[in-house]
């Protein structure tokens, strides 16, 4: 795949081959085939992230996508470049490559085969059917931009392999999650190089939470069940609910329901002190529950709760209100039914950090959208310059939609370029 002339010249150059890049790369030949069109690629094998998306499975979209699904830039911005290529052009856009979506209860659509190697597979045919040109182990290390004089302004884009000119950009490097899959960051500092402003947190975004050391909770790793999380101000000042799954591990948290609060979570908690709470019980208010306690008459407190919780589970909270397994409801006194409501549906989570971009899905912070033209992705600061995908300030909620932003974005940019 790899061509070491250094004189290489391409009309279209993309760095970063996941699925923004692909996206990109394929709409450009779609839109012109005569071009030559590069992807830049410092990996050795292609779309690593694609191929570990949704547990090996790839989430490609949900089945309803909205603004509200994502943070970072303005809810405005965003629904500019997803109303350019929605979610029903993703699934018919699949379709013509042969590649079925399935819907899941949780809205979460999934390729019929169950194997995130349908996706990439399917993009890499359609990208060579085109005649794009793809080239491993290219990490790029610089990219030069047009200087005034030049007659035919073009980028020079360097790397240990040698270089390449091209008069149109397209960066999809990604963040900084999973840095082995090549995301490590160093497309922010291209961008930046370029003469991007970054927002000022670039952080883990779908990331599990650590818990304190010696937490009780790292005792019960294995537990999954539906939860609420609250995350407030220490004022009570609510700041995030998220109700979901949430999974117990040996560090601390993970679980549909937690990488959806972690943003926030970091977000808030670099600003002010905050406060994590769980209710293991998100069907049940804290009022019925108190009814529920008090008309136990003489079953045990431990009885009733396991209807609806593990085992496990229920001891710890037993012993963190400070109530003896074998006590009834009919002895239960005020104080003891107050804190076991609190144990249930406020139970503190004292969390110390995260697991970091190593495990990280997504990346929140990055190029503010406003510093790019919407209707093009083209920068506004370097002409020739195109933007999409996750190094843009834009981060979804778990559910297929970050892939969505790749597709919307990489489609636009790749028309425009």
């Amino acid at each position: 795949m790899s061509d070491h002339n250094t004189t290489n010249r391409a009309d279209i150059a993309i760095v970063g081959g996941g699925a923004a890049g692909l996206f990109a790369a394929i709409w450009a030949a779609r839109s012109d085939a005569n071009r030559r069109i590069v992807i830049l690629d410092g990996a050795k094998r292609i779309g690593a992230k694609i191929l570990i998306a949704g547990g090996g499975r790839c989430n490609v979209t949900n089945e309803k996508v909205t603004p509200s699904d994502f943070c970072g830039s303005s809810s405005n911005a965003i629904k500019k470049v997803l109303g350019r290529f929605t979610q029903p052009q993703t699934i018919d856009f699949f379709a013509e490559l042969g590649v079925k979506l399935k819907r899941e209860p949780t809205g979460k659509l999934f390729p019929t085969t169950d194997k995130a190697r349908t996706v990439l597979d399917a993009l890499l045919a359609e990208a060579d059917r085109l005649g794009v040109k793809i080239f491993l182990n290219h990490r790029v290390e610089n990219i030069r931009p047009p200087a005034d004089t030049d007659e035919q302004p073009h980028f020079e884009i360097t790397g240990p392999w040698g270089h390449l000119v091209a008069p149109k950009v397209i960066l999809a490097t990604g963040g900084k999650s999973v840095p082995q899959t090549g995301s490590d960051g160093h497309g922010l500092e291209l961008v930046r190089r370029l003469g991007h402003a970054l927002t000022p947190k670039i952080f883990p975004a779908l990331v599990p939470l650590q818990l304190a050391d010696g937490a009780p909770l790292k005792q019960l790793s294995g537990i999954s069940l539906p939860a609420t999380l609250q995350l407030s101000e220490t004022s009570g000042k609510r700041i995030e609910t998220v109700q979901g799954d949430l999974l117990l591990t040996h560090k601390g948290l993970s679980g549909p329901a937690v990488l959806d609060m972690s943003r926030h979570w970091i977000a808030a908690s670099d600003e002010r002190p905050v406060r994590l709470c769980v209710s293991w019980l998100p069907e049940i208010t804290e009022e019925s529950l108190q009814g529920e306690l008090q008309t136990l008459g003489r079953r045990s407190v431990r009885s009733h709760l396991r209807e609806h919780l593990p085992d496990r589970l229920v001891d710890h909270l037993l012993s963190f209100a400070e109530i003896p397994p074998e006590q009834t409801g009919v002895d239960l006194a005020k104080p003891q039914r107050k804190r076991l409501v609190q144990a249930v549906c406020q139970y503190p989570l004292a969390v110390t950090g995260t697991l970091g971009f190593k495990v990280a899905e997504v990346t929140a912070g990055g190029v503010p959208l406003s510093q790019i033209e919407l209707k093009t992705m083209q920068s506004r600061v370097t002409a020739g310059l195109h933007l999409c995908g996750e190094i843009c300030d834009v981060d979804g909620r778990i559910g297929g939609f970050n892939f969505q932003w790749a597709w919307s974005s990489g489609y636009l940019a790749g028309v425009s370029v």
